[in-house]
């Protein structure tokens, strides 16, 4: 921190990403929930300016509430390391890590974490037959927020029709039946578990629309689901390397056991919007949303 009585903290928010209104939205209520906190606040809707106004502001620490490209796969969190500013959530590697769904798979199974099958197909090859069996899931490789997700059910007999705006190189994955459950790992903590009920599949209006999902926080589950969830987000948090605030999410197909628990990603820069699972969490362990915010700016480095 710097010299100043109250400590400056910049907000990084919008950016050019396709989740740039839910970037917006977890940016606004960072910001609000920091100057709560006792924090003088400077909110920046990132561009490509980003860096003279970061020189310009000096802030004491950078509080990185940027979704999707740019903001979570390492670029921004380059910027901010050559600038040598304090900067919140995870650092170039794990940030870049995590944004791509074949490597970050990759580092789960070396560290003995279950997933899906997988693989990355052409967009052509989608396009002309299926690469899995059916049911399976189409998605890009390096986007969140289930942006561009596509669900090929029982009985399709002919592949999904790929949008323009996809990549040229897509990730298919096995669809895992069950309930979608999550768990927000907090320095070297894992919190609560949530379960996420939704009428249909968990696409990005279930995830930030308001009524869009419900969350029931802590889930209710056997003793050996719940705790295997938090020491799985616990060492997907690890193995990529990550710092602060992340959140993993899984598939539990009841039928199975713990065998039908399954890891599907790890998020390096969780949602805080009104809707958000990780503010939830914090709460359901008696942390009110600015404490959490506090922690997050108080965890803030270089060099991570």
């Amino acid at each position: 921190m710097s010299s100043r009585a109250t400590p400056l903290v910049a907000v990084l928010m919008g950016g050019p990403s396709s989740e740039r209104e839910v970037s917006l939205s977890s940016g606004r209520e960072c910001a609000q929930a920091l100057r709560v906190a006792g924090f003088d606040v400077l909110e920046i809707d990132a561009g490509a300016d980003l860096a003279e106004r970061l020189k310009a502001a000096a802030p004491d620490v950078v509080f990185n509430a940027l979704h999707g490209r740019w903001g979570e796969d390492g670029c921004v969190q380059g910027l901010l390391e050559w600038l040598r500013l304090p900067y919140t959530h995870s650092g170039v590697l794990a940030s870049a890590l995590a944004m791509d769904k074949a490597r970050s798979k990759e580092a789960y199974v070396a560290a003995g974490l279950p997933v899906a099958e997988s693989r990355l197909a052409r967009k052509d090859e989608v396009a002309a037959a299926h690469v899995l069996p059916v049911p399976y899931v189409v998605k890009p490789y390096n986007e969140g927020s289930s942006v561009g997700v596509y669900l090929v059910l029982e009985g399709a007999n002919r592949p999904p029709v790929l949008s323009a705006a996809m990549p040229e190189v897509v990730m298919v994955e096995a669809y895992v039946p069950g309930r979608e459950l999550t768990c927000t790992v907090m320095g070297d903590h894992a919190l609560s578990v949530t379960e996420i009920l939704t009428t249909g599949w968990y696409d990005y209006t279930a995830k930030y629309a308001a009524g869009g999902s419900r969350h029931v926080c802590p889930a209710e589950l056997p003793g050996e689901i719940a705790a295997a969830c938090r020491d799985y987000a616990l060492r997907a948090h690890r193995a990529l390397g990550c710092r602060g605030v992340s959140r993993t999410d899984f598939r539990w197909n009841a039928a199975e056991g713990l065998a039908g628990l399954i890891l599907l990603e790890t998020n390096t820069q969780p949602g805080m919007t009104p809707t958000s699972l990780a503010p939830e969490q914090a709460a359901a362990e008696g942390i009110d949303f600015p404490a959490l915010c506090r922690w997050i700016v108080e965890d803030a480095s270089c060099d991570r």
